[in-house]
């Protein structure tokens, strides 16, 4: 054996070679997600800092003149992170996120620039629920802003609750990570990724889904898997077929989904529930939930949904639109939705 051949390295064993690689990429992902919290929580302490002995509404004047001197100072010192207009923003982010309890265990999944996303919406729950969710499901800064700008929080039959059961459930998120189902329904489904167009039959319907399943799975929402199409059930000696059959690890359950061409009819909750009792005593496993279901049609009438008390049935109804409208036509259409849920809440207060 030649002494070249003597000082020839060995390769390294590749199983070897990939665990190593994943210890320090591993190490690397929460070496970043250290610095991002650092950064955020500096930034939010910095903001509060300026709110209360600068900007506390007795010196306003004071504060304008301040800023401007405090953020060249601080760019000559840090960077550009520090100008006024970044001072200001952090200023806002400590006003709209005042509790610092919340605060941590959000900035755990989420970075500073998901919190810029997040300052701009006024209404508080609205914000929680997306600061959540994002939080919740890891969401990438894109995927948060994608879903503000569907409206995904107005669309969930969270938003149609009085505002403390609202509150109440987005604590239990938060506290429990335990999600319910007004959480996770919408209403209406937006399926313009189907590229139906014109008239359709349920069954172009069902097969376009199919077709675009990944895409139908992002727009059910968070926690669902596919399990079945046409899934059949035998009754005595008749056997009906449930269109589409998921389960959904987040509420630990199974879903079935029913889809309708036309109005929401009556008739429709007898056929679901017919279908959960079925799923309930031959499908649930001991430490699921019962399962629910979700009707969806081009149309309903709420008058009708609502005598026919179909949340105590587990039955979800909603509309699923094709076409994408334009954004003025669905904020529209949500504020009616809106003012019927809260015309409801109040009846059901005075009765």
């Amino acid at each position: 054996m030649t002494p070249k051949a003597l000082s020839t390295p060995l390769a390294a064993p590749s199983a070897l070679l990939g665990d190593i690689r994943t210890l320090i990429e591993a190490a690397r992902k929460r070496a970043a997600a250290a610095v991002n919290s650092e950064l955020t929580m500096l930034y939010w302490r910095i903001g509060q800092r300026i709110r209360t002995r600068v900007l506390d509404g007795r010196r306003g004047a004071y504060g304008k003149e301040v800023l401007p001197t405090l953020a060249e100072q601080l760019v000559q010192d840090y960077g550009s992170s520090f100008s006024e207009q970044n001072l200001r923003r952090m200023v806002q982010f400590a006003a709209t996120f005042p509790d610092e309890r919340i605060l941590v265990s959000l900035i755990r999944e989420l970075s500073w620039t998901h919190f810029i996303a997040l300052m701009p919406l006024k209404d508080p729950l609205q914000r929680d629920y997306y600061a959540q969710m994002a939080s919740a499901e890891r969401w990438s800064v894109r995927t948060l802003r994608e879903r503000i700008d569907s409206m995904l929080y107005e669309r969930t039959a969270l938003s149609q609750k009085p505002d403390e059961t609202i509150a109440q459930e987005l604590a239990t998120l938060r506290d429990a990570q335990r999600m319910s189902p007004a959480l996770v329904m919408r209403d209406p489904y937006i399926l313009d990724f189907l590229g139906l167009r014109d008239t359709w039959h349920e069954g172009n319907l069902e097969a376009a889904i199919i077709r675009e399943m990944k895409s139908f799975l992002l727009e059910l929402g968070a926690g669902f898997s596919f399990v079945a199409r046409q899934r059949r059930i035998q009754i005595d000696d008749e056997d009906f077929h449930l269109d589409l059959l998921f389960y959904n690890r987040k509420l630990r359950r199974l879903v079935a989904v029913e889809l309708k061409i036309g109005e929401f009819k009556a008739p429709y909750k007898g056929q679901m529930e017919l279908y959960l009792r079925w799923l309930d005593k031959h499908e649930r496993e001991p430490e699921e939930a019962s399962p629910l279901g979700i009707i969806l049609c081009t149309g309903k009438k709420s008058e009708q949904i609502e005598l026919l008390e179909l949340d105590k049935s587990g039955i979800h109804v909603a509309e699923y639109i094709t076409t994408l409208q334009p954004r003025a036509m669905l904020v529209e259409r949500l504020h009616q939705a809106a003012q019927r849920a809260q015309f409801q809440v109040q009846q059901h207060v005075r009765d």
